[in-house]
């Protein structure tokens, strides 16, 4: 039998034996770790280890570690990488340097990710930096330019690639110029359905070899004014698989989050009627995460073939030298008259 549609988080650096029992039983197919979880990298590899033994075989788990505000192994037992928009600010000057740049790091925090049992990346950000929408994505997005931010986009994958780390492209398919945050509020975008196709949905589309994403829990107006992308069909089908020709395996953002409405057996069945492989749950609340269990099938068909192709798509680690690559991405830098990478 195949793992359910699930991705889920736990509550602290170890597993509890209610945890345990869960896991095994309810068998997600991935697990997400945070800041909570984390300590030294020797307890975060235990702990990676004690996830996959739970469901007794080698499950993806997932991070989100993008650089900058959104770092979950920190400074200073990690490098401090930097936000994306400093990799736009170097592609107006170099544009060649940026592509560069942009694999080098993420190859280092591929490295940092693999050396302790992370091998999946919630990242990189394709939303657009659009001036006057909400802060919660702001220097996270690599630039205002769609064809810019797919091609940046496109190399950070590549360098995940690299050392093994499957990435996840987000916020399908734009959060860019959403009004609010959804992890508080359910955000609306209002522009018409000619600027989406040409910006915000631009940048997703551009992005080649993505093998996951994440939806956006942000309502298109022009699109489908009565449901957030997470569970609009219009959007999905429409949009992400037919206009973007995404085939990887999609998966909703966080269930936990305020933009969404009703409890979470009807969060789970919406996000997956409306055309998503699984479901993400982060916050490890075990009433939660039952709740989910329940309406949460095993993986079968379309979302079984995207599974095993994202599970695939981890790869194994290329030799790499943290000290040259590290100096190497700070030159780039350097050359432009930017201030250094590692700064």
């Amino acid at each position: 039998m195949s793992a359910s549609a699930a991705i889920y988080g736990l509550a602290g650096e170890a597993l509890t034996p209610d945890e345990k029992a869960f896991f095994a039983d309810a068998d997600p197919w991935g697990f997400i770790v945070f800041a909570r979880n984390l300590d030294r990298p020797r307890q975060i590899a235990r702990l990676c280890d004690s996830l996959r033994d739970c469901v007794g075989r080698d499950a993806p788990i997932f991070i989100d570690q993008e650089g900058g505000r959104v770092q979950r192994l920190k400074a200073p037992t990690w490098r401090a990488a930097p936000p994306a928009a400093r990799f736009g600010e170097l592609f107006d000057r170099e544009p060649e340097a940026a592509l560069e740049a942009v694999r080098l790091n993420h190859r280092l925090i591929g490295k940092e990710l693999r050396d302790v049992g992370v091998d999946a990346d919630c990242a990189p950000v394709v939303d657009l930096a659009v001036p006057g929408a909400d802060a919660v994505i702001g220097d996270r997005a690599f630039h205002a330019d769609p064809a810019a931010v797919a091609a940046l986009a496109t190399a950070a994958l590549e360098g995940l690639k690299d050392q093994g780390v499957a990435g996840v492209i987000k916020h399908i398919p734009g959060h860019g110029r959403a009004d609010a945050d959804s992890h508080h509020d359910l955000p609306v975008v209002r522009a018409d359905a000619e600027t989406l196709f040409g910006t915000d949905f631009a940048a997703f589309a551009g992005v080649a070899g993505a093998p996951m994403a994440m939806t956006a829990h942000v309502v298109y107006a022009a699109i489908d004014p009565d449901h957030c992308a997470t569970v609009s069909r219009e959007v999905i089908g429409t949009i992400i698989r037919g206009h973007m020709g995404f085939d990887g395996l999609l998966m909703s953002d966080d269930l936990s989050m305020k933009a969404l409405e009703g409890g979470m057996r009807r969060r789970t069945e919406d996000a997956l009627s409306a055309g998503c492989d699984v479901v993400l749950h982060c916050n490890g609340e075990m009433a939660e995460m039952i709740e989910i269990a329940h309406a949460a099938p095993a993986l079968k068909g379309e979302a079984l073939r995207r599974a095993e192709a994202a599970e695939a798509a981890r790869g194994t680690p290329a030799e790499l030298d943290v000290e040259a690559t590290t100096a190497r991405l700070d030159a780039l830098f350097d050359d432009a008259g930017l201030r250094r990478a590692s700064a």
